[in-house]
């Protein structure tokens, strides 16, 4: 992979990990969600939530040039990868969740097959 076929694979992946830190917190801000036509003109009332969604469009469109110009096999797995290693940062940091022992071992070893798979 080049290093502006990753650049963009990771722009990519912030992109969609912020995108769904502002999902979560327009949901929260609404009140949760509860499957119906009211419920989800709620949502769509929370500024967030309406960033989180545009924000995911973006994202796709930049996909779809990673998946023009690079290996599925390559950049899938580092999208992935990346994209969960960049929420669950970030739900540490903005949602305040708590990261597990456990988590923290498994998002180094995540780390680990990122710059593996990077460099193959």
């Amino acid at each position: 992979m080049s290093l502006a076929g990753f650049l963009l694979l990771l722009l990519t992946a912030v992109f969609m990990a912020v995108a769904n830190l502002w999902i979560k917190n327009g949901i929260a801000q609404a009140g949760g969600f509860t499957p119906s036509v009211s419920g989800l003109l709620q949502l769509l009332r929370q500024p967030a939530l309406v960033a989180g969604l545009l924000l995911v469009g973006i994202a796709g469109l930049l996909w779809f040039r990673i998946l023009a110009t690079q290996k599925l096999s390559t950049c899938y797995p580092l999208f992935v990868s990346l994209t969960y290693a960049l929420i669950t940062v970030g739900s540490f940091y903005f949602l305040h969740e708590r990261i597990s022992i456990q988590k923290l071992v498994g998002l180094v070893v995540i780390i680990i097959g990122i710059t593996t798979v990077a460099r193959g």
